[in-house]
């Protein structure tokens, strides 16, 4: 009996591993509709490092984070940017999301990151200086065509070098993540998504890079300027995106990218996207308020309150791991998180409130009141336990002290197993919970 059941075990896991291997190999990419894969997924390209858990990686993670809140924070002088998901940060210092696309004729498969708050899209091609191994072979591609300074994308790139006459490769510089640079050309190909095909798609090729944020395989911006995928894909989605981003912990399982109106809930809560002219690029919400268990926390109304002179308020990313909030507000919610626990509490990497699991039961949930909407985080998105699993912390952060941030951050591990949706062109964000897997 116990040589049977050993028998049958063994070709269960031989199954499973046939049955991931055939999804990675196949996709189910369908019109608009990508998978969202975890970085160190079975599906993701990039290699965990081997003596860290997933936790210990998420808690190396979010130590990085200043770093994004530092570039998110720099965009305010910036003007609008020219240029399957597996979560993703191997050489990069920021955790991120990827998302698996085809760029060219025949289609060289990329891993992008995908952000939110970012319009440039950019790739590094062959030859570039500082690169990781995989680039864009653009020789190999029947429709690749550089974009010269006469064209009217060239003037909506953010670092952009041209001379003021003549028709010479638009050129431009750009930084990334707080502490990398680049250097790239506006180019245009055929960019893949799933089943649809996105003709004369413009984008940066990379041909140097400095600093350890660039993106190996390039980035996938969500935001709204003129360059981004979105306003890019305007005829064919409509402004209009969703995704679903699986745990960190998920190795077997996806999320979902989807694109334009089909497939989207049917009904799902919202409130109103603002947009700040000043930062253009990051999608803003209404944050009124931060429940701790059943207390509504008394947080002063200025440090929630949208201001776009500033930049002051509430933005939605992708890209920073735990949420962030401006000091006097995380310093209120903390405070009122211990209050509800009790005992005693000890830091660990990037959190502050770690206590111990035998007082877990009296971890109270926390809600974050938007204007139409109460999101309410489940526990796994509220703490994080260490390794040995005998802490449990409060999984958000202060936004550090040494960069002048007005900017509360809500982040990509508060938004797992959420369906988040963009209606850029009515100005509304869905949040609904829903398991990505």
């Amino acid at each position: 009996m116990a040589v049977k059941f050993v028998f049958f075990f063994f070709l269960a896991l031989l199954a499973l591993n046939s049955n991931a291997s055939d999804l990675c190999a196949a996709g189910s990419d369908g019109s608009g509709d990508l998978s969202v894969i975890p970085i160190y997924g079975k599906c993701s390209p990039f290699t965990a490092p081997k003596s860290e858990s997933w936790v210990n990686t998420v808690i190396d993670m979010a130590s990085k984070d200043p770093a994004r809140i530092k570039y998110l924070s720099s965009l305010a002088a910036q003007k609008t940017v020219a240029a399957p998901i597996a979560s993703g940060q191997h050489a990069l210092n920021i955790g991120n999301y990827v998302v698996r696309v085809q760029l060219g004729t025949p289609g060289q498969a990329m891993y992008m990151v995908l952000d939110t708050s970012s319009d440039a899209a950019w790739a590094p091609c062959s030859g570039c200086s500082g690169c990781s191994a995989t680039t864009f072979l653009a020789k190999n591609s029947s429709t690749f065509a550089t974009l010269d300074c006469s064209k009217p994308q060239c003037s909506q790139a953010r670092g952009l070098s041209c001379p003021t006459t003549g028709s010479v490769d638009c050129l431009f510089n750009q930084t990334y993540g707080g502490d990398s640079s680049f250097s790239a050309t506006l180019v245009q190909d055929t960019l893949h998504l799933g089943s649809d095909v996105i003709p004369n798609f413009s984008f940066g090729c990379i041909s140097s890079a400095s600093g350890s944020s660039i993106p190996p395989q390039g980035l996938l911006g969500l935001g709204r300027g003129p360059l981004s995928l979105i306003s890019q894909s305007t005829s064919l989605y409509s402004g209009l995106f969703s995704y679903c981003l699986p745990s960190f912990k998920s190795y077997y399982f996806s999320g979902s990218l989807k694109l334009g109106p089909v497939g989207q809930p049917k009904s799902i809560r919202t409130t109103p996207l603002l947009k700040n002219p000043h930062r253009p690029s990051l999608y803003y919400v209404n944050l009124t308020g931060i429940s701790v268990g059943r207390v509504l926390v008394p947080i002063p109304p200025e440090t929630l309150a949208f201001d776009p002179n500033t930049g002051a308020g509430t933005i939605i990313d992708s890209g920073t791991v735990i949420t962030r909030f401006v000091d006097p507000v995380y310093t209120a919610v903390r405070d009122e998180f211990r209050k509800q626990v009790g005992g005693s509490f000890s830091p660990l990497g990037a959190f502050d409130t770690c206590f111990t699991t035998s007082n877990e039961m009296a971890a109270p949930g926390i809600t974050f009141h938007l204007s139409g909407l109460d999101l309410k985080l489940p526990m796994e998105n509220s703490l994080i336990h260490s390794s040995a699993g005998s802490l449990a912390c409060l999984a958000m952060a202060a936004a550090p002290n040494n960069v002048n941030s007005v900017l509360n951050v809500i982040a990509n591990l508060q938004q797992q197993n959420h369906r988040i949706l963009f209606d850029i062109a009515n100005s509304k964000l869905g949040i609904a919970r829903e398991l990505c897997n």
